[in-house]
């Protein structure tokens, strides 16, 4: 979870496109040129072992977009594929004060 975070911070869309499942994945990855990333609070997960095929992880990711700080609270769904973990989806996604269409996962 932490190094997509960083990949959205940073725009690395390859990283982001190689750690998203196959099944979800999107073709590609657009970035909003407003927006800052400015901080990452983990605040749960479930499964993630080595002994598990799927977790979740629930986060609080801040940003500030035209000068105005904003927030996204997500329950991201996480699959091992071929024995690594990729993104598979959001359960749930709350934003405050920013439109859908610039969210980490939009395309």
């Amino acid at each position: 979870m932490r190094s997509r975070y960083s990949a959205f911070v940073v725009r690395d869309t390859s990283y982001l496109l190689r750690t998203w499942s196959a099944r979800t994945r999107p073709e590609n990855v657009r970035f909003d040129n407003r927006l800052r990333w400015t901080g990452l609070e983990v605040l749960g997960s479930t499964g993630g072992s080595a002994f598990h095929t799927e977790g979740t992880v629930e986060f609080r990711a801040r940003y500030v977009i035209d000068g105005t700080p904003g927030e996204q609270h997500e329950n991201s769904h996480f699959l091992r594929e071929n024995g690594e973990w990729v993104f598979d989806r959001a359960m749930r996604r709350r934003l405050r004060d920013v439109p859908t269409s610039i969210a980490p996962h939009a395309t």
